[in-house]
């Protein structure tokens, strides 16, 4: 079976050596970096699956260095591992194109986990959904328009049903407001944004029979389809 390989830019030498030993306990194949105008040539080789980004870096930070990345691969999944706390801080690896964030100091089981998450997502969206997608207790029919939970049918319009692709494809994830906006209505704009508001409010109603499903809003993000086990 073929190794996911991580590109992993962390200047904390003890830390980095405990993770990346860490990870290739678990199958992954790593390669460490701790500067950051070193990160883009070793990109360039090692052609990763996946990017563990810390956000203070020697010579170059982690945000430009996202930005960078997004420019050769716009849909890599990138992870942002920081110290820093501030709201504002958290927005900005979003902006960036950051799909996660893990703050220090974390588990090492969180951050596999969040590492699996971030690639079984890319791996749907590389092999789209075909046939009826699980969603905690309730299936979904892309084809037929259709959420069913036990025998109750509900019948879905086609934009219900992009925005239950989305979110079925981010489970436990936060997904950008932006990214849902310009894939269903192909314009960010306010107005549509307004109608995204709507349509997760509807959404809720939708699913309010499954206790363990839960559709966060995160101001200023987008957001966090949370499903239950």
């Amino acid at each position: 079976m073929k190794k996911s390989k991580i590109l992993y830019v962390e200047d904390e030498i003890f830390l980095a050596k405990i993770v990346k030993d860490t990870l290739e306990t678990k199958e992954f194949e790593v390669i460490m970096v701790s500067d950051g105008k070193e990160v883009l040539s070793h990109f360039e080789r090692f052609n990763p699956d996946i990017c563990i980004l810390d956000v203070m870096l020697p010579n170059q930070d982690g945000f430009s260095l996202a930005l960078a990345i997004r420019k050769i691969n716009p849909n890599l999944p990138i992870l942002f591992v920081t110290a820093k706390t501030q709201t504002e801080d958290v927005l900005k690896g979003f902006e960036v194109g950051g799909n996660d964030y893990i703050r220090k100091p974390f588990s090492l089981e969180e951050l596999i986990a969040r590492i699996n998450n971030l690639l079984q997502i890319t791996s749907r969206k590389a092999n789209p959904f075909s046939g009826t997608i699980q969603i905690g207790k309730y299936e979904l029919n892309p084809e037929k328009y259709e959420l069913k939970l036990g025998e109750q049918v509900r019948k879905l319009s086609a934009r219900e049903i992009e925005l239950f692709k989305i979110f079925a494809e981010n489970q436990n994830v936060i997904v950008q407001r932006k990214e849902i906006l310009l894939r269903v209505w192909n314009d960010d704009s306010f107005f549509n944004s307004r109608n995204l508001d709507v349509y997760v409010t509807r959404m809720r109603d939708y699913l309010k029979d499954d206790e363990k499903i839960e559709i966060v809003a995160i101001k200023g993000v987008g957001y966090h389809f949370l499903v239950g086990k």
